[in-house]
């Protein structure tokens, strides 16, 4: 029940951008013209039914449902929908949405706009967006901004975008640990809200030291008389403003946390991370090693300008097309094998295209092994050593189901045998490849998925047509 229900309002949600690009599309020719909902410009009855449906729904919208929305539509009817947007959540769409939308919207802006916007952003969430506003924009909108706030954005903004200080969320409630807990409760009610995401209370001395964490849930259950240092934890997990993003988000889903620490070098408290913050990291690098195995250099807004798009996607296609020129050549220099044995064409690109597809198995489960930090330098060959174990069952197994399969296509025991040899073969130099690549790529200091699909292929094809055709030339000429 609950499945169909999920279903059922994920299908309501494509009803509803479909719905939307329909009402955007009967705005379109009066796009020009739109500078605000009150002005009267729509020409037909259409357009104002429109025009009112839209305003509506977008009003209504969730920033991150908003963000989703102009990610999915092409530039012209993007700024229209932009500027109908609600002004006062402009800065939390700018937060939410791809960097390449985020770049086609404040390009767009007015001065004055991107103020707006981002007036209430709160100290962090400035910092995160500040590198991609104008500089004169960032300036005026810490001017605005009181001293305290002013110097948590420069200390966000002194860390690079991988590290966990940049991420820091300076919102957060302290509290000292010879209190009671019925004195923490009282403290508590005299917020409007407390932070998001507040899972637990950070205990401090004097001197703003974390001593440890108070969670919510052991507070409401502790005797009212009983002191935070007899309730509270002190085995607490904490970060540095240097740390790695990625560590930290690979520590937040192993230890189930919902808001961590950021301590200095003397362990004083200067922010938490929280796992909103850690999700999207997590997404972020996912999306980053798909992109990355298939060779492109960054995230690509969907509808960019076609040059824009050939610059992201050129470099691993000329490499592409280099190794496909030398796979190409091998195969020249079996040219005469192959006018003897015809079968040899049909047959050459399933010893490659197996190899290639084990390959990309192989790398696969590798990156990801190295994404979430299972593999070390010393588990590098054991696992080499499975990868090939099962490459060569695998080999065996279809290879030989292959061999039958050729036998009584060609009637050739040779031929079935060459197939047998063959398969087996590229399937060992795949899976070695495909464990080897990855490990070199991250012993040189480079994103291990970067073009590995490419470079799997290419070594698989070459491969998988030289051992194939030099043991048909070896054995059956």
């Amino acid at each position: 029940m609950d499945s169909h229900s999920n279903a059922s309002e994920l299908e309501r949600q494509h009803l509803d951008t479909d719905h939307i690009c329909e009402l955007v599309a009967t705005l379109l020719p009066a796009a020009e013209y739109i500078h605000s909902p009150s002005q009267s410009f729509l020409q037909t009855t259409e357009q104002e039914e429109a025009m009112a449906e839209l305003l509506t729904t977008l009003h209504d919208l969730h920033p991150a449902d908003m963000a989703t929305l102009l990610e999915s539509l092409p530039l012209e009817e993007r700024m229209l929908v932009w500027k109908l947007a609600t002004p006062t959540e402009d800065g939390e769409v700018l937060l939410e949405v791809s960097d390449p939308v985020r770049e086609t919207l404040i390009d767009n802006m007015e001065q004055q706009e991107l103020l707006a916007a981002v007036d209430d952003l709160d100290a962090d969430e400035l910092a995160e967006l500040a590198p991609d506003l104008p500089k004169q924009v960032v300036y005026e909108a810490l001017s605005s901004r009181d001293e305290e706030e002013r110097a948590q954005i420069a200390a966000a903004m002194s860390f690079e975008d991988d590290q966990v200080g940049a991420l820091m969320d300076f919102e957060l409630v302290s509290i000292r640990a010879d209190v009671s807990c019925e004195v923490v409760l009282r403290y508590l009610r005299r917020f409007e809200r407390l932070p998001d995401h507040t899972d637990k209370i950070f205990v401090v001395d004097d001197q703003d030291v974390l001593k440890g964490v108070l969670p919510i849930r052991s507070l409401l259950v502790a005797d009212p008389e009983s002191e935070v240092s007899q309730v509270m934890a002190d085995d607490v997990v904490t970060f540095r403003p240097e740390d790695d993003v990625e560590e930290a988000a690979a520590a937040f889903e192993r230890y189930d946390l919902v808001t961590a620490p950021v301590v200095d070098n003397n362990r004083k408290l200067i922010g938490r991370i929280t796992v909103d913050e850690m999700v999207d990291v997590i997404r972020e690098e996912s999306e980053a090693d798909m992109l990355n195995m298939a060779g492109l250099r960054e995230e690509e807004d969907l509808f960019a300008p076609i040059i824009d798009s050939v610059k992201n996607r050129w470099i691993w296609l000329a490499v592409n097309l280099c190794t496909a020129f030398l796979a190409s050549r091998v195969i020249g220099m079996f040219e005469h094998s192959i006018e003897k044995i015809v079968a040899l064409a049909t047959l050459m690109p399933i010893v490659a295209g197996i190899g290639g597809n084990s390959g990309n198995q192989t790398i696969t489960m590798i990156v990801r092994a190295m994404t979430s930090g299972q593999i070390s330098n010393s588990q590098a060959r054991r696992l080499l050593r499975k990868e090939q174990g099962v490459a060569l069952v695998n080999g065996l197994i279809w290879g030989s189901v292959m061999g039958l399969l050729s036998y009584f296509l060609y009637h050739n025991l040779g031929i079935g045998l060459v197939m047998v040899a063959a398969m087996t073969l590229n399937l060992l130099l795949a899976a070695t490849v495909g464990v080897l690549i990855p490990v070199l790529m991250q012993k040189s200091g480079r994103d291990p998925a970067l073009g590995s699909s490419v470079l799997i292929t290419a070594v698989t094809d070459s491969g998988g047509f030289f051992i194939f055709l030099g043991l048909a030339t070896l054995f059956l000429l």
